[in-house]
């Protein structure tokens, strides 16, 4: 197994480039621009022959305070905690950065201002702790439900000039407490820490081949360890066992953003290969073979979440609303 060095500036120009041409074919060499194709047509094939969900997309209600500054900024991640809350990360200024809404719009409380450069995910624990990345900082923060700041993790290894993304991404927790965390703008590597945030390992490097990645954007991690990864720029799930050994992949599945496991299933939210504008899909993955089950289509996609009673909260990206999708009641 091999461990990513901190990028160096070569490697990092490298990686940002080949994450940009990912998204153009056109720019991309002619046998990987055959792959990038043939992965679009598998997706459309899965996507033709998946069952449709009985879901009905929403916007999240949020009911704004009573202040004449106060604005809401690109949403990039949700999380659901069993308490039925629902935690927004968000990027704007005018707003403390994690919000915490009950079912019906209100903020009962929100905290993180100062803490963040380029807030990205947002994560509740089993226990009920709620983690954060940063994907400028490489800085990973874990809060007590009521905001209060209980351990700060510095991955550090980010390359400079860093530009707003150049690290972590995601984090998921496994059964022994352990956390993974993917370190994915610019580096290409999977960290362990134990719980209390001490470094177990790391593992990964750049490239397309197994066990690399072009921008390792979320990681979920199942009760038999068994490790998912959404290599988003290369277009495709790669799985591996706890110690960071190559499973297999799942390459019909498109352009991954968010991962989100809930009990028996794997969620995510997708669009094919090319322009992150794209529309897409939340999809329900059986973890061991891979097939869909089920999806919805969706547009401006980004971190997912699954409620305690089964509802789908979708964190859009840029200029898009946060989406609550429910069965039509």
């Amino acid at each position: 197994m091999r461990l990513l060095r901190p990028a160096s500036a070569a490697l990092a120009t490298l990686l940002l480039a080949t994450s940009l041409a990912a998204q153009n074919p056109a720019t991309l060499p002619p046998e990987e621009r055959a792959a990038f194709e043939a992965q679009n047509r598998a997706l459309d094939e899965t996507v033709r022959s998946a069952p449709r969900l009985p879901l009905v997309a929403a916007p999240l209600p949020l009911t704004p305070p009573k202040h004449p500054d106060w604005a809401l900024g690109m949403v990039s991640w949700v999380a659901a905690g069993a308490d039925g809350l629902t935690y927004l990360l968000q990027r704007g200024a005018q707003a403390d950065p994690v919000l915490v809404v009950d079912r019906g719009g209100r903020i009962v409380r929100s905290w993180g201002r100062g803490l963040y450069t380029m807030p990205h995910a947002i994560r509740v624990d089993p226990q009920g702790a709620v983690w954060t990345t940063d994907a400028a900082s490489s800085k990973v923060f874990k809060f007590s439900p009521t905001g209060t700041l209980l351990m700060t993790i510095e991955v550090g290894g980010q390359p400079s000039p860093c530009g707003g993304f150049c690290s972590t991404t995601d984090i998921a927790f496994a059964a022994d407490g352990h956390l993974l965390i993917a370190d994915g703008y610019r580096n290409a590597r999977i960290l362990e820490y134990t719980a209390e945030g001490q470094k177990v390992r790391e593992w990964g490097r750049a490239g397309t081949g197994p066990g690399e990645f072009r921008l390792p954007h979320s990681i979920q991690i199942d009760a038999r360890g068994t490790i998912y990864v959404a290599d988003r720029e290369n277009g495709r799930i790669q799985r591996f066992t706890r110690e960071g050994t190559f499973i297999g992949e799942w390459r019909n599945l498109g352009k991954t953003f968010g991962l989100t496991l809930a009990g028996p299933t794997l969620w995510l939210s997708t669009i094919p290969r090319g322009p992150n504008t794209a529309p897409g899909w939340l999809m329900a993955v059986d973890p061991v073979t891979g097939r869909v089950t089920g999806l919805v289509e969706s547009s401006g996609n980004h971190g997912m979440a699954v409620t305690p009673d089964g509802d789908l909260l979708l964190g859009p990206g840029p200029d898009q609303i946060p989406q609550r999708y429910s069965p039509r009641r």
